[in-house]
């Protein structure tokens, strides 16, 4: 059987490995596919991209919406933003969580539930 050449730089041959290391959401996957001898570029066939997907699912971690768009409103001691019932309901939130709010850069906020 002939080596597959790496289409990324075109020198190297593509070998067959099990290492080969993704992350999503602070969660490491380890997964099979070729890596190239000479760039070291790693590439994953569609089945274990597939598979990756479905536990990601399972865990919960894949498939989430990454931006809504909202509107703050104004109260008499501040701004508030409201919480989408779907998304209270995805994280089982009851009201009454602590949260902490940080400031990222000039324009987000990172809020994390529960700390």
């Amino acid at each position: 059987m002939k080596n597959k050449q790496c289409p990324v730089c075109e020198k190297g041959n593509l070998i067959e490995v099990d290492d080969i290391i993704s992350e999503i959401e602070g969660h490491l996957f380890v997964q099979k596919g070729e890596r190239c001898s000479a760039c070291s570029e790693e590439f994953i066939s569609e089945k274990e991209g597939q598979r990756m997907i479905e536990v990601s699912r399972k865990l919960g971690i894949w498939g989430e919406p990454l931006k809504l768009h909202r509107k703050l409103s104004r109260s008499a001691r501040g701004t508030v933003l409201r919480i989408p019932s779907d998304i209270e309901k995805n994280m089982h939130l009851k009201g009454e969580e602590e949260i902490l709010i940080s400031k990222i850069g000039k324009n987000k906020l990172l809020i994390e539930i529960g700390v």
